[in-house]
């Protein structure tokens, strides 16, 4: 039995952080939600019912927590940085989507978040 596609997911992961292009957001933060959908091959894990075979999900949170706690004017950077991280720790990786929310942004309208969302390939 062979696998079509195999996806590690985190699913709004939550921080508070400062990123943001007005002076306000650098000193008062907000929250961000931060989703990741990776493609690996973990068929080795699913097989074995080992670690060692897939990519420990604590380590991830623990790479993008970092690179959430730098700031960045734009989310399009931090997702960049966020994914670049991701490539360089974890080698096994084929490609990475991240979505990317801040709640209640300051630009003067009604709005429950802005973010973005990307897909980089290895």
């Amino acid at each position: 039995m062979k696998a079509k596609s195999m996806n590690i997911i985190l699913n709004e992961m939550k921080f508070y952080s400062y990123h943001g292009v007005m002076p306000q957001e650098n000193t008062v933060g907000a929250e961000y939600k931060v989703s990741l959908n990776i493609e690996t091959d973990f068929n080795e894990a699913a097989m074995t019912d080992n670690l060692d075979g897939t990519i420990n999900y604590a380590e991830i949170h623990e790479a993008v927590k970092k690179e959430m706690s730098v700031p960045s004017k734009l989310l399009e950077h931090l997702a960049y940085r966020i994914s670049k991280r991701l490539f360089d720790d974890f080698t096994a990786i084929k490609s990475i989507e991240i979505t990317i929310f801040k709640e209640n942004p300051p630009m003067g309208a009604d709005c429950k978040e802005v973010g973005i969302k990307v897909k980089y390939f290895q």
